[in-house]
């Protein structure tokens, strides 16, 4: 891509997991524009982001995109309850904090889109601004606990069905066909 700012990767020690982060722009921050950090989906990694990281550090963002909690090269706890909002949120405040990151402006997409909202809820000071796309806000079924809990993968298989995308991913070696 013409104009493309060149992506970088490291590992880095946050919330008590190694985190693969990509990066591209300026390392200091860059005068008054707020760094830009990406939350991929499911099922994504920080490429999911390469064309927009390479566009906007082009014109003077720092960009930020890392492997979320048990995807590419970041760690993989083995306990389902280590994947929680509550931990990722915390994985994405030791990334900033790591990162020398006060606030930012925050894009996520799908699952990404889960967390970020999470993140301006649990920490609403650290970030700028937010950009979502495909997944709106969903507190009812993402907090909850106790008697009134529903996991996110029953409601989604009652509002759209087997055959939806997060749905068809739950069990290993099981995919419903549609047709």
């Amino acid at each position: 891509m013409e104009g493309a700012a060149a992506i970088t990767h490291r590992t880095v020690e946050a919330n008590g997991i190694s985190m693969h982060v990509a990066e591209a722009g300026g390392e200091e921050g860059c005068g008054d524009k707020p760094a830009i950090v990406f939350v991929h989906g499911f099922p994504e990694l920080w490429y999911s982001w390469r064309h927009q990281m390479e566009h906007l550090a082009a014109r003077g963002y720092r960009c930020v995109a890392p492997d979320l909690r048990g995807y590419g090269d970041t760690a993989a706890p083995p306990e389902v309850s280590a994947y929680s909002a509550f931990h990722i949120v915390g994985d994405l405040v030791g990334l900033l904090d790591a990162l020398g990151l006060d606030k930012v402006f925050l894009v996520g997409h799908d699952w990404g889109a889960i967390i970020a909202w999470y993140l301006c809820l649990f920490r609403p000071g650290r970030v700028i601004a937010l950009v979502n796309t495909s997944v709106a806000f969903m507190r009812p079924i993402m907090i909850r606990a106790g008697a009134g809990a529903v996991k996110p993968t029953d409601y989604f298989n009652r509002i759209y069905g087997p055959t939806y995308y997060i749905c068809r991913f739950q069990e290993t070696s099981t995919i419903i066909h549609p047709y």
